[in-house]
Protein backbone atom coordinates (compact mmCIF):
# COMPACT_ATOMS: atom_id res chain seq x y z
CA UNK A 1 0.00 0.00 0.00
CA UNK A 2 1.28 3.26 -0.70
CA UNK A 3 -0.07 6.12 1.02
CA UNK A 4 -0.76 9.62 -0.24
CA UNK A 5 -0.06 12.84 1.98
CA UNK A 6 -1.22 16.59 1.17
CA UNK A 7 -0.07 19.71 3.21
CA UNK A 8 -1.75 22.82 1.86
CA UNK A 9 -2.83 25.46 4.07
CA UNK A 10 -5.40 27.08 1.29
CA UNK A 11 -8.95 24.82 1.63
CA UNK A 12 -9.67 25.41 -1.68
CA UNK A 13 -6.67 24.44 -2.92
CA UNK A 14 -6.43 21.52 -0.48
CA UNK A 15 -9.97 20.32 -1.40
CA UNK A 16 -8.72 20.60 -5.44
CA UNK A 17 -5.95 17.93 -5.11
CA UNK A 18 -8.35 15.74 -2.02
CA UNK A 19 -10.40 15.74 -5.17
CA UNK A 20 -7.91 15.05 -8.16
CA UNK A 21 -6.36 12.56 -5.87
CA UNK A 22 -8.96 10.56 -4.82
CA UNK A 23 -10.30 10.26 -8.51
CA UNK A 24 -7.40 9.09 -9.68
CA UNK A 25 -7.42 6.08 -7.53
CA UNK A 26 -11.05 5.35 -7.93
CA UNK A 27 -10.43 4.75 -12.17
CA UNK A 28 -7.39 3.48 -11.65
CA UNK A 29 -7.41 1.11 -8.94
CA UNK A 30 -4.09 1.28 -7.78
CA UNK A 31 -3.35 -0.22 -3.88
CA UNK A 32 -3.08 3.70 -3.00
CA UNK A 33 -4.94 5.39 -0.33
CA UNK A 34 -5.30 9.28 0.68
CA UNK A 35 -4.19 8.54 4.37
CA UNK A 36 -3.89 12.11 5.21
CA UNK A 37 -4.62 15.72 4.41
CA UNK A 38 -3.48 18.81 6.64
CA UNK A 39 -2.90 22.48 6.43
CA UNK A 40 -0.78 22.25 9.50
CA UNK A 41 2.73 20.84 9.27
CA UNK A 42 3.21 19.79 12.53
CA UNK A 43 0.48 17.41 12.04
CA UNK A 44 1.76 15.93 9.61
CA UNK A 45 5.27 15.01 11.43
CA UNK A 46 2.91 13.96 14.41
CA UNK A 47 1.55 11.48 12.07
CA UNK A 48 4.63 10.26 10.64
CA UNK A 49 6.77 9.86 13.81
CA UNK A 50 3.26 7.46 14.83
CA UNK A 51 3.46 5.84 11.96
CA UNK A 52 6.77 5.31 10.05
CA UNK A 53 6.10 4.76 6.00
CA UNK A 54 7.69 2.98 3.92
CA UNK A 55 6.00 3.50 0.73
CA UNK A 56 4.46 7.16 0.52
CA UNK A 57 4.20 10.37 -1.90
CA UNK A 58 4.12 13.63 -0.33
CA UNK A 59 2.23 16.77 -2.21
CA UNK A 60 3.59 20.31 -0.47
CA UNK A 61 2.85 23.54 -0.48
CA UNK A 62 5.78 25.73 0.02
CA UNK A 63 4.07 28.74 1.48
CA UNK A 64 2.05 27.03 4.41
CA UNK A 65 1.64 30.45 6.66
CA UNK A 66 3.42 28.48 9.84
CA UNK A 67 6.74 28.55 11.36
CA UNK A 68 7.79 25.97 9.00
CA UNK A 69 7.71 26.41 5.22
CA UNK A 70 6.94 23.26 3.05
CA UNK A 71 10.69 22.88 1.81
CA UNK A 72 11.87 23.20 5.34
CA UNK A 73 8.51 20.63 6.16
CA UNK A 74 9.98 17.98 3.23
CA UNK A 75 13.50 18.19 4.48
CA UNK A 76 12.10 16.86 7.33
CA UNK A 77 10.37 14.18 6.05
CA UNK A 78 13.22 13.43 3.91
CA UNK A 79 14.54 12.12 7.21
CA UNK A 80 12.31 10.89 8.26
CA UNK A 81 11.30 8.81 5.33
CA UNK A 82 14.11 8.39 3.56
CA UNK A 83 12.60 6.38 0.23
CA UNK A 84 9.03 8.85 -0.18
CA UNK A 85 8.35 10.81 -3.02
CA UNK A 86 7.91 14.62 -2.52
CA UNK A 87 5.83 16.97 -4.79
CA UNK A 88 6.13 20.56 -4.54
CA UNK A 89 2.44 22.78 -5.16
CA UNK A 90 3.10 26.25 -5.55
CA UNK A 91 2.67 29.81 -7.17
CA UNK A 92 6.21 30.58 -6.06
CA UNK A 93 8.12 28.65 -8.75
CA UNK A 94 11.50 31.19 -7.80
CA UNK A 95 11.76 28.86 -4.88
CA UNK A 96 12.89 25.66 -6.79
CA UNK A 97 16.63 26.17 -6.41
CA UNK A 98 16.08 26.06 -2.57
CA UNK A 99 15.00 22.50 -2.87
CA UNK A 100 18.63 21.45 -3.47
CA UNK A 101 20.16 23.80 -0.60
CA UNK A 102 17.63 21.52 1.68
CA UNK A 103 18.59 18.47 0.40
CA UNK A 104 14.54 17.32 -0.51
CA UNK A 105 15.13 15.35 -3.67
CA UNK A 106 11.65 16.63 -4.91
CA UNK A 107 10.03 14.22 -7.82
CA UNK A 108 8.25 17.14 -9.27
CA UNK A 109 7.84 21.19 -9.17
CA UNK A 110 4.29 22.31 -9.87
CA UNK A 111 3.11 25.61 -10.73
CA UNK A 112 -0.76 25.22 -9.67
CA UNK A 113 -1.80 28.69 -11.29
CA UNK A 114 -3.03 25.96 -14.40
CA UNK A 115 -5.70 23.85 -12.91
CA UNK A 116 -5.79 21.18 -15.83
CA UNK A 117 -1.87 20.96 -15.74
CA UNK A 118 -1.84 20.97 -11.75
CA UNK A 119 -4.74 17.62 -12.63
CA UNK A 120 -2.41 16.09 -14.83
CA UNK A 121 1.08 16.71 -13.44
CA UNK A 122 -0.09 15.48 -10.18
CA UNK A 123 -1.72 11.54 -12.10
CA UNK A 124 1.63 11.88 -13.68
CA UNK A 125 3.82 12.03 -10.17
CA UNK A 126 0.95 9.10 -8.28
CA UNK A 127 1.63 6.93 -11.66
CA UNK A 128 5.35 7.17 -11.51
CA UNK A 129 5.56 6.60 -7.41
CA UNK A 130 3.48 3.36 -8.20
CA UNK A 131 6.43 2.12 -10.83
CA UNK A 132 9.02 2.90 -8.44
CA UNK A 133 7.48 1.24 -5.63
CA UNK A 134 6.62 -1.92 -7.59
CA UNK A 135 9.85 -2.12 -9.81
CA UNK A 136 12.14 -1.76 -6.45
CA UNK A 137 9.56 -4.86 -4.90
CA UNK A 138 9.99 -6.69 -7.52
CA UNK A 139 13.79 -5.92 -7.84
CA UNK A 140 14.80 -7.66 -4.89
CA UNK A 141 12.36 -9.94 -3.16
CA UNK A 142 15.58 -11.29 -0.71
CA UNK A 143 15.24 -8.62 1.22
CA UNK A 144 13.48 -6.30 3.44
CA UNK A 145 13.94 -2.79 4.64
CA UNK A 146 13.35 -1.21 8.11
CA UNK A 147 14.17 2.04 9.70
CA UNK A 148 16.25 1.49 12.41
CA UNK A 149 16.65 4.95 14.58
CA UNK A 150 17.61 6.96 11.35
CA UNK A 151 18.72 4.26 9.43
CA UNK A 152 16.85 2.48 6.47
CA UNK A 153 18.31 -0.99 6.96
CA UNK A 154 18.54 -4.36 4.56
CA UNK A 155 17.92 -7.66 6.45
CA UNK A 156 17.91 -10.91 4.39
CA UNK A 157 14.83 -12.93 4.61
CA UNK A 158 16.88 -15.74 5.13
CA UNK A 159 18.19 -14.29 8.51
CA UNK A 160 14.76 -13.03 10.08
CA UNK A 161 13.24 -15.86 12.45
CA UNK A 162 10.09 -13.68 13.04
CA UNK A 163 8.61 -10.25 14.89
CA UNK A 164 7.25 -9.73 18.26
CA UNK A 165 5.85 -6.69 19.59
CA UNK A 166 7.79 -5.06 22.01
CA UNK A 167 6.59 -3.73 25.29
CA UNK A 168 7.52 -0.17 23.87
CA UNK A 169 5.16 2.03 22.32
CA UNK A 170 4.90 1.27 18.74
CA UNK A 171 8.16 -0.55 18.84
CA UNK A 172 9.13 -4.33 17.27
CA UNK A 173 11.48 -6.49 17.92
CA UNK A 174 13.32 -8.00 14.94
CA UNK A 175 14.77 -11.66 15.60
CA UNK A 176 17.92 -12.36 13.75
CA UNK A 177 19.54 -15.91 13.43
CA UNK A 178 21.89 -14.45 15.88
CA UNK A 179 20.85 -10.97 17.14
CA UNK A 180 17.84 -8.92 18.16
CA UNK A 181 16.92 -5.33 16.67
CA UNK A 182 14.29 -3.14 17.91
CA UNK A 183 12.54 -0.52 15.50
CA UNK A 184 9.24 1.33 15.25
CA UNK A 185 6.30 0.05 13.09
CA UNK A 186 3.47 -2.13 13.32
CA UNK A 187 2.68 -5.98 13.73
CA UNK A 188 0.34 -5.36 10.47
CA UNK A 189 2.97 -3.45 8.83
CA UNK A 190 5.41 -5.79 8.96
CA UNK A 191 3.45 -8.63 8.14
CA UNK A 192 2.87 -7.44 4.25
CA UNK A 193 6.63 -6.76 3.53
CA UNK A 194 7.18 -10.53 2.57
CA UNK A 195 5.12 -13.38 0.84
CA UNK A 196 7.12 -15.55 3.37
CA UNK A 197 6.03 -13.42 6.32
CA UNK A 198 2.80 -15.19 8.45
CA UNK A 199 0.72 -13.35 11.22
CA UNK A 200 0.86 -16.66 13.69
CA UNK A 201 -0.40 -14.47 16.49
CA UNK A 202 -2.01 -11.11 17.61
CA UNK A 203 1.85 -10.28 18.70
CA UNK A 204 3.72 -12.45 16.45
CA UNK A 205 4.84 -12.70 12.96
CA UNK A 206 7.04 -15.68 11.06
CA UNK A 207 9.12 -16.49 8.82
CA UNK A 208 7.50 -19.31 7.34
CA UNK A 209 11.00 -20.28 5.73
CA UNK A 210 12.63 -20.49 8.85
CA UNK A 211 10.15 -22.77 11.07
CA UNK A 212 11.63 -25.85 12.04
CA UNK A 213 8.77 -27.34 13.93
CA UNK A 214 5.34 -26.99 15.34
CA UNK A 215 4.42 -27.77 18.47
CA UNK A 216 0.57 -27.89 18.51
CA UNK A 217 0.14 -29.29 21.89
CA UNK A 218 1.70 -26.11 23.29
CA UNK A 219 1.14 -24.28 21.08
CA UNK A 220 4.93 -22.64 19.80
CA UNK A 221 6.90 -22.52 17.02
CA UNK A 222 10.62 -23.54 17.07
CA UNK A 223 13.08 -22.06 14.30
CA UNK A 224 16.14 -23.35 13.31
CA UNK A 225 18.09 -21.09 15.30
CA UNK A 226 16.43 -22.87 18.38
CA UNK A 227 13.96 -19.79 19.28
CA UNK A 228 10.57 -19.84 19.52
CA UNK A 229 7.14 -17.91 19.57
CA UNK A 230 3.38 -18.51 20.56
CA UNK A 231 1.28 -19.24 17.71
CA UNK A 232 -2.97 -19.16 17.44
CA UNK A 233 -4.15 -23.08 17.37
CA UNK A 234 -5.84 -22.13 13.89
CA UNK A 235 -2.32 -21.21 12.37
CA UNK A 236 -0.42 -23.57 14.25
CA UNK A 237 -2.83 -26.12 12.19
CA UNK A 238 -1.97 -24.17 8.91
CA UNK A 239 1.54 -24.21 9.50
CA UNK A 240 1.53 -27.78 10.37
CA UNK A 241 -0.07 -29.49 7.23
CA UNK A 242 2.12 -26.40 4.72
CA UNK A 243 5.49 -28.24 6.80
CA UNK A 244 3.99 -31.85 6.31
CA UNK A 245 3.34 -31.33 2.32
CA UNK A 246 6.76 -29.77 1.70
Amino acid sequence: MINVFICEDNLIQRTRLETIINNFLLMEDIDMKLALSTANPEELLTYLHRHPQSQSIFFLDIDLNHTLDGIQLGSQIRDLCIDSKIVFITTHSELAPLTFKYKVEAMDYIVKDDPEELASRVKDALNQAKKHYLAEHKKDETHIRLRVGSQIRLFELADIMFIETSPGSHKLVLHLTNSLVEFYGTITEVEKLSSDFVRVHKSFVANQKNILQVDTKNRYLTFINGETCWASFRKLSQLNRTLTET
